[in-house]
Order: structure tokens, then C-alpha cells, then sequence
């Protein structure tokens, strides 16, 4: 590869992939993978955009959900005399290796794109998880015994489960004044 030269490469992250690099975070998904190589003068800037859906489990029912996935991430990667990462986004290979397999750098970019949070869209949860949550819920009222009249309140089950609790008094006097504005 020349100096200056760039080159592009596409890749595609199945379910194959994912059960190969065996990772804990995500083990089924479909995304796609651009790859722009420019070679500078003693480096290689490699830019990937990412895109495509992953499974996760919900934190809510538990059920497999699809988690879309869009990135853009940077790597450079220079020659040394052994292998290192200096930060995220620089990496040193051997000078006698002269490759890098980047199938874990995809994978974590894969991985660090997924919310902390995953839940379905609002009365999509297994209705079944979803009543049995809110009957043990410690913030049900004796109204809601009936959980399976109410199928579309998935938002509220777990949101602010701290709200009612007791306070310090300043706070309180500090969110009056949030309020008032």
C-alpha cells in the first residue's frame, strides 16, 4: 500500500461471528461493518462505521429484543517492535507480524454501542414477566393485584422506583426550587 493510498473493505458480523469470538455481551446479531484504511507516512488510520441490530435480553421481561447498533470509531495502528496498545485508539504491532486481526476491535466496538439500559418498546414485554413483576413489585398498590387488566403499563414498572422514598430535608427544600423554576 502506497503512501496516502486508501483502501475500503466491508464486512458483515452474523451470528457465526459473534458465537466465535464467544464474548459475554452479545452472542447473536447482524451488522455491517464499512472499513476505510488510509495510510499515512508511518501509520495506518483505519475508520469504521458500524451498523445493523444485536440480540440482548431485556432487563425488564427477560425476553430476546433486537438493539440497534450504530458507530463510528477510529484506530490507528503503526509499527513497533512489539505488540502494544498505547491508548483506545492506537495500536503498535510487530514490525515482523505486519497484520493485526481486527474480529476483537470489532467486536468491542460492537459491544461498547449497547445501551446500559435495554428494554422493549412500551406493551411489547412478555406480558406474562411483565404481570408477575408488577406483582412483586415494593411499589404496587393493593389496586393493581390485578396485574393482568393492566398489560400496557410496562414503562412504569421499574421508572423512579426511588421517588417515594424518605429524603434528607435539604434535598427536598432544593428540588421546591428546581421546581419553581
Amino acid at each position: 500500500m502506497n503512501p496516502e493510498e486508501v483502501r475500503r473493505y466491508e464486512y458483515f458480523l452474523d451470528n457465526q461471528f459473534f458465537t466465535d469470538i464467544d464474548g459475554a455481551e452479545v452472542q447473536r446479531g447482524k451488522v455491517n461493518v464499512s472499513l476505510k484504511v488510509e495510510r499515512k507516512v508511518s501509520t495506518f488510520e483505519m475508520t469504521f462505521h458500524l451498523s445493523g441490530m444485536v440480540i440482548v435480553s431485556c432487563d425488564r421481561c427477560l425476553d430476546d429484543m433486537e438493539q440497534a447498533i450504530a458507530s463510528d470509531n477510529r484506530l490507528m495502528v503503526k509499527f513497533g517492535k512489539e505488540y502494544a496498545e498505547e491508548s483506545d485508539e492506537i495500536l503498535v504491532i510487530s514490525e515482523d507480524e505486519g497484520r493485526v486481526n481486527l474480529a476483537w476491535f470489532l467486536y468491542e466496538f460492537v459491544a461498547l454501542n449497547i445501551p446500559m439500559k435495554h428494554v422493549h418498546a412500551p406493551g411489547k414485554c412478555n406480558k406474562a414477566m411483565s404481570a408477575r413483576l408488577r406483582k412483586h413489585s415494593a411499589h404496587r398498590s393493593d389496586e393493581s393485584d390485578n396485574a393482568e387488566d393492566e398489560v400496557d403499563d410496562d414503562d412504569n414498572i421499574l421508572s423512579d422506583e426511588y421517588e417515594d422514598t424518605a429524603t434528607d430535608p435539604r434535598w427536598d427544600a432544593l428540588k421546591k426550587l428546581k421546581n419553581e423554576e
